[in-house]
């Protein structure tokens, strides 16, 4: 059965510390399995690539505005006690390993083991420049940052020695909670993508992936995972879900998850169907920016059943 989590409070005029800790413990009240952050460094006036799907290049009103994901969970772990806390997804170019394994593990630590990490390289020029972000060989630098991500997580003494990142012999603690570490997903779409997801990675995360476009995805990262001798059934494939919920329901050509709480329901089931194993549904992309009260209705109308 799909599981179900729920984007918090991210970006925009309600990502608020108040409306933060209310969808999260609602989020724990109801059922849902996680409560999930992004990431976004800035909002570039004159951006020199286009965000995904938006034709101009103008970015989402939502990126104005966006807090810290590792300081966003942190201050969800304090406030709830069961639910997990996703990211999808932390930007590797943006970190030295050892500097975000030290954040993770310490998050992990405090949260009782609830975290789940997922990583990508990013895509907004403006964005490496601006972090100061080697942009050179990305797919090779992603590579070895997850290696030595779990390296650092692993046995005292440490030490890491590679072409792009080296850690010296040391002893590196906290250590996680969860053994080995946290789940660690990995976003994108292209081949190098699915490749690491199922060789370096747990499993694979996606943002906002077309029903039309979901079969060849998840085909394609299952041939990855037995190539790479793993049991398919076994990775996890969890997807970012920028829904809608309208009064009543849309006909014609409607975007997956819009429409009436019925239609939006159903669309979970064929997302279940294409065996996409984790769906969270985000309120941060809704048009017009979204309101607590509204998503709170929302979040009651779409929670999992027992």
């Amino acid at each position: 059965m799909i599981e179900l989590g729920f984007g918090v409070p991210t970006g925009g005029a309600w990502a608020t510390p108040e409306a933060l800790v209310t969808v999260a413990q609602r989020a724990e009240a109801l059922g849902y399995r996680s409560v999930w952050v992004f990431q976004r460094l800035l909002y570039a006036e004159r951006p020199r690539n286009e965000y995904y799907g938006a034709p101009g290049g103008a970015w989402p009103e939502v990126f104005r505005s966006t807090l810290d994901p590792i300081a966003a969970l942190t201050f969800v772990a304090a406030h709830t006690r069961r639910v997990r806390l996703g990211v999808s997804v932390l930007i590797m170019p943006f970190y030295a390993p050892v500097v975000l394994a030290k954040q993770l593990a310490t998050l992990d630590l405090l949260s009782g083991g609830r975290l789940e990490v997922g990583l990508g390289t990013g895509w907004s020029v403006d964005e490496f420049e601006a972090a100061g972000a080697a942009t050179s060989e990305r797919g090779a630098r992603a590579d070895e940052f997850v290696r030595c991500l779990k390296a650092v997580w692993g046995e005292d003494p440490v030490a890491f020695d590679g072409r792009f990142y080296r850690v010296p012999a040391s002893r590196i603690a906290p250590k996680p909670v969860q053994k080995p570490h946290p789940p660690i997903l990995i976003g994108g779409y292209s081949d190098g993508v699915f490749r690491r997801a199922v060789t370096l990675g747990d499993g694979y995360t996606g943002g906002n992936i077309p029903l039309a476009d979901l079969a060849g995805l998840v085909g394609r990262l299952r041939e990855e995972a037995r190539r790479a001798g793993r049991d398919p059934d076994t990775v996890p494939i969890v997807c970012r879900g920028a829904y809608h919920v309208t009064p009543g329901p849309l006909g014609g050509d409607r975007r997956p998850l819009w429409g009436s709480v019925a239609q939006v329901q159903e669309d979970i089931r064929r997302y279940e169907a294409a065996r996409v194993t984790g769906l969270f549904l985000d309120p941060n992309f809704q048009p017009g920016g979204a309101t607590l009260d509204r998503v709170l209705d929302q979040m009651a109308a779409l929670a999992p059943t027992p």
